[in-house]
């Protein structure tokens, strides 16, 4: 799986369908079939990033994502 931001593949699991990217510090959250993706701000709050995501295969990246589970 690779970040849908950066590109990393430097992923890992902080929940049962949370994920996290090490290298631009954004959180992926999986629920029923769909991809949201957050920033982390300063203060630990989420903000969403969904608006500026467009994934053409969110399918296989959510596939993936579940298959690291």
């Amino acid at each position: 799986m690779k970040c849908p931001n950066c590109s990393s593949k430097d992923i890992g699991k902080i929940g049962s369908h949370q994920f996290y990217c090490w290298s631009c510090f954004i959180e992926l959250t999986v629920n029923a079939g769909k991809m949201s993706v957050y920033q982390v701000e300063k203060d630990g709050t989420l903000s969403s990033l969904d608006d500026l995501f467009c994934m053409k295969e969110p399918a296989a990246s959510i596939s993936q994502l579940q298959a690291t589970s």
